[in-house]
């Protein structure tokens, strides 16, 4: 699922399995405004707001079933980064994670956006559980990639960093696989049962995989390639990784391109990259106005949602 023109959102099928869902959402309550924030095993999470100067609500639901269960926000959640933890094998109960930063604690430190204080919301105990002060200096992208493996939440930075968080609200921190360029910036996501890690710049892309998460530095190379392989020579374009496929040795990439049809303007083309046989295949045209976060969502057909509506 994407974030479209006016806030509105859209859903592409990548498997060719058309799963006929309300991908606008219309089935919640009504509200001023729905942000995309996060998707975890089937379940959405959803920013709501409301007209000022009302606190926004969170809302975890599932688009399958169109059954949904709201998530009291605190003051400063209109600033603050969610992110989703789903495990229906293990539980139909879920967390939220949300991490504040300076700037949304404190008016007086508008441009600090290194995470202060992480809060948990267990739907099991209907409440926020955690409430954790973080003094180690972590900032992360609005849409950075947030992903959830057996417990934890993992979230990369932009000072080469992956964090840890389980739904007790320990942390840590795991140094990041990094390439000689500048420019480049990494994600995390969950394929196979492991924490993969994709690394992308202007010259190259490679992805890694966390072999024994109680190792800190123990990241092993799985697959590298140069923009140029990708893409060739005639391409300038900037590309993004922006999913791993949960089950495959595949990643999904976008790409900008300018259309003269369009007055020159920028167009984004997604592609899928099949590891094993190195092959490049495009998948669809995204548009100009189609945004993050591209939220990787595989249909939950079950019925078991905690608390649900």
């Amino acid at each position: 699922m994407d974030r479209c023109q006016y806030d509105s959102h859209g859903y592409r099928s990548l498997s060719g399995n058309w799963c006929p869902i309300d991908a606008s959402l219309s089935f919640l309550p009504k509200y001023k405004k729905i942000d995309l924030l996060d998707c975890c095993n089937g379940l959405l999470l959803c920013r709501c707001s409301k007209p000022y100067p009302e606190t926004p609500d969170y809302v975890v639901c599932n688009p399958a079933t169109e059954k949904w269960v709201i998530v009291p926000a605190n003051k400063w959640s209109s600033d603050s980064y969610a992110r989703l933890g789903f495990d229906p094998a293990i539980s139909s109960h879920f967390h939220v994670f949300e991490l504040a930063p300076a700037a949304a604690l404190n008016a007086n430190v508008k441009f600090d956006y290194n995470i202060k204080e992480v809060g948990i919301y267990s739907s099991k105990a209907g409440a926020w559980t955690h409430q954790i002060d973080w003094n180690d200096p972590f900032e992360i992208c609005n849409f950075s990639a947030g992903t959830f493996l057996s417990g934890v939440l993992y979230l990369c930075s932009d000072n080469d960093l992956v964090a840890a968080v389980d739904v007790e609200g320990n942390c840590r921190f795991i140094p990041a696989p990094t390439l000689d360029d500048a420019c480049g910036r990494h994600d995390v996501y969950v394929s196979q049962g492991q924490l993969y890690v994709a690394y992308y710049g202007a010259a190259e892309a490679s992805i890694w995989v966390l072999e024994d998460s109680s190792i800190e530095d123990y990241w092993t190379l799985k697959h590298n390639i140069s923009y140029l392989q990708l893409f060739g020579s005639r391409s300038r374009g900037r590309y993004g990784v922006i999913s791993v496929h949960p089950e495959d040795d595949v990643i999904f990439i976008t790409v900008e391109s300018k259309s003269t049809l369009s007055g020159d303007r920028l167009l984004l083309k997604l592609f899928s990259y099949e590891i094993d046989s190195k092959e490049l295949k495009f998948i669809c045209d995204l548009g100009r106005i189609s945004r993050r976060p591209y939220l990787s969502y595989v249909p939950l057909f079950s019925e078991s949602l905690a608390d649900e509506h």
